[in-house]
Order: C-alpha cells, then structure tokens, then sequence
C-alpha cells in the first residue's frame, strides 16, 4: 500500500510478502517528455517485525498486479495496466502485460489486451527488458530505492538517521509508456494486487501515497485495503483523528488536511516535471520526511537521509539487487 509498514509492522497481505505494495512512482522520461515511466514497487526483502528474509520468488502466480489510472477526476479507473506471472518448473518466471480500457479497467478480472508476453523476470543483476509497440517492460529483484529510518519511526520516532532500506531489495514492476495512451494531462494514479482465492480475485493491496497506512488499524485498515480511492471519504474522519492526535492540530485543520491526502490517488501531469508531492514521484524525492513533517505538523524532523546512489540513469532506473537470487 505504499507504506512500508504493512510488513514490517502490521504483516503482509494475505500473508504473502509478494502482495505487499511498497511504493508508486511516475515521472516523465527523462530526456524524452513524451513518454512517461510508471514504477510499481512490491516484495520487499526483509521485514523488520519479526527481523527476517521473505521468499526468494519475486512474483506470485496466483496473483494480478494493476497500475490503475483515473483520466477522468471520479477516482474510477479509465485505463488499467494488468501484469500476470507464471513459474516455470525450473523456477524462472515470465509475465504478461495487458491493458484494459473503459469499464472493465475498473473491473476485477484477468482479460485485456495483450502488450507484452512472455516477458523474462529478472533475479540478478542484469536487467532484462522487453519491448513492444512502443511500451518497454521490466519485472524483476532491483535495489530498493526507498530511503528512511524506519526503526526511528517504530521506536517512538526517535530518529537516529539510519537508512533501513540501503541494503534492501525489491521487486519492481517498471513500464515506459507513451503519453498519447494517456488522452489526457489531469490523471489520477494507483496501484493494487489481487490473489485468486477460489474462482474469484480479491484485492490484497492497494494504494498510492507513501506511509498513509499508519494512520488506521483494525478493521479500518482492512476496509481500506479492499477499498477503492472513490470510497475514500469514508476514512477523513480517521485520518484527521490520527492528524490530530500525532500532530496536535485543531480538529477543523485536521480535517481540511485529512481531505487533501484523500482519495489515496498519486496527482500525476506528464507534461509537467515530477515533484511529490504535487505532481507524481520521482525515485529521489524524499517521501518519508514529507509524509512526517505532516504527521507531526512539523514537531518531529526527520534526519535527512540522501537518496541511494545506486541509480541508474536508463530504463529501468533502479539500482541491481544487492544479493542476486
């Protein structure tokens, strides 16, 4: 969902690392402005709570993983971007990518129109990409991009600076798309996995803006996860209750504020440049100090903890896997 806490601190969807929404970015190609690159993060690979490895298969089979796009405002999904697995006897996996336009983007099913197949996923360090029709496709292990003190943060955000994720892993769903798929400039961005249990798909996460999870628990927060960002409205009341519990803000404020954090949708323009949290997110835009200074109304800084210098300049821009599987 985002977040970075729903492993670490909460447990992973369904049970299953694999479902596990890290982050979401989008940004316009650099040094190409008509296209645009979208980055779904999943799997990471390590939780801090129990400390420990999860599985060394990055994907699931079992599962869809959906870059979903509203290009209309009502927070319904007009375009999707469908990505489903399949594991070889050898354990090597591929993917196929299909889009899906119109009502059944907002549907929950398996079709679509077929843009990339039998795609290879990558497990080492060389990145294996695909093209077609324009699209370039990578699934696979990558560096973890994201940067925090996520111990500062479980430890009563007692902050001593250090970086978590700097020797993480990730899986990463990265996809360049051209910006006339798009049809419009105003677009509203999520991502979400579904597990097939039985004959049906059920949603196992979802979300766009870093960290929000933290703000519910229970039986809100598993509404939240099996939600979508056109039901959101039913959370501002919770989300200003943590606002202003956390950052001591008067109840009006907290609620204007909790209303401008709903529905759970990444702003995203592609002719204009990225910068979370206005427009998209790029992989160096400092997220969790953002998401903080929020939190707290300023009462709590982060430490400043630089972007990881394991970037790349080409697609797919994330760094390699710090340990190859």
């Amino acid at each position: 969902m985002s977040h970075h806490y729903s492993g670490p601190y909460f447990g992973f969807p369904q049970g299953d690392a694999r479902l596990d929404l890290t982050d979401l970015y989008a940004f316009p190609k650099p040094g190409e402005a008509d296209k645009s690159i979208l980055i779904m993060n999943v799997h990471p690979s390590a939780s801090v709570s129990p400390m420990g490895r999860t599985t060394c298969e990055p994907f699931s089979p079992d599962a869809l993983y959906e870059f979903k796009i509203d290009t209309d405002g009502d927070a319904v999904a007009n375009i999707t971007y469908r990505v489903r697995f399949s594991t070889s006897r050898d354990g090597s996996q591929t993917a196929t990518l299909r889009r899906v336009e119109g009502t059944q983007a907002a549907g929950t099913d398996k079709g679509g129109q077929v843009i990339v197949e039998a795609a290879p996923v990558s497990t080492g360090r060389n990145a294996c990409v695909t093209e077609s029709g324009g699209y370039r496709f990578f699934a696979g292990w990558r560096s973890e991009p994201f940067f925090f003190d996520t111990r500062g943060a479980l430890n009563n955000m007692q902050f001593t600076g250090d970086d978590f994720f700097v020797d993480k892993d990730v899986c990463s769903i990265v996809l360049e798309v051209p910006n006339s798929v798009f049809c419009h400039k105003s677009l509203g961005l999520w991502a979400r996995t579904l597990k097939a249990i039985g004959r049906a798909w059920v949603q196992a996460d979802r979300g766009a803006l870093p960290l929000q999870v933290a703000f519910l628990i229970g039986e809100q927060r598993e509404s939240y996860l099996a939600g979508e960002p056109a039901q959101d409205a039913r959370f501002v009341a919770a989300f200003a209750h943590a606002l202003e519990h956390a950052g001591g803000y008067a109840p009006e404020e907290a609620r204007r504020l909790a209303g401008t954090m709903l529905p759970d949708m990444l702003p995203y323009d592609p002719t204009r440049p990225a910068s979370f949290p206005r427009n998209g997110r790029t992989l160096t835009d400092d997220a969790g100090d953002i998401f903080l200074a929020v939190l707290t109304n300023g009462r709590v800084p982060g430490k400043k903890i630089v972007a990881h210098t394991d970037l790349r300049a080409e697609f797919p821009y994330l760094g390699p896997p710090h340990e190859p599987r």
